[in-house]
């Protein structure tokens, strides 16, 4: 089955958020290695979606990106949406706000 990913705008204003943190912080290669490697992820995903653990949330699984960042997808019907890019060095409470 083919899956439509689907940035939902939490997820997009994170990303980018995240991008520009690290541009303050590692060599250009090292941001766009971190870009590479999350579409990777994105494309793995979209070929296995149960591909990655399931969160404690219904429905709601993620994956590790970096030891610091984590994705948050849910799949519904022919869609992959894209919940959020999460920090882990933040209170894990905060983890399921956007959902």
């Amino acid at each position: 089955m083919d899956y439509e990913i689907i940035w939902l705008p939490d997820a997009e204003r994170r990303f980018d958020a995240t991008i520009e943190y690290l541009k303050q912080r590692w060599s250009e290669k090292e941001v766009k290695d971190f870009i590479d490697y999350t579409n990777h992820v994105i494309s793995l995903i979209r070929s296995n979606p149960t591909m990655f653990k399931e969160s404690t949330r219904r429905r709601v699984r993620e994956v590790l990106i970096t030891e610091h960042n984590l994705l948050l997808y849910r799949t519904i019907g022919n869609e992959i949406q894209l919940i959020t890019f999460f920090d882990n060095r933040q209170n894990p409470k905060k983890k399921y706000r956007s959902i």
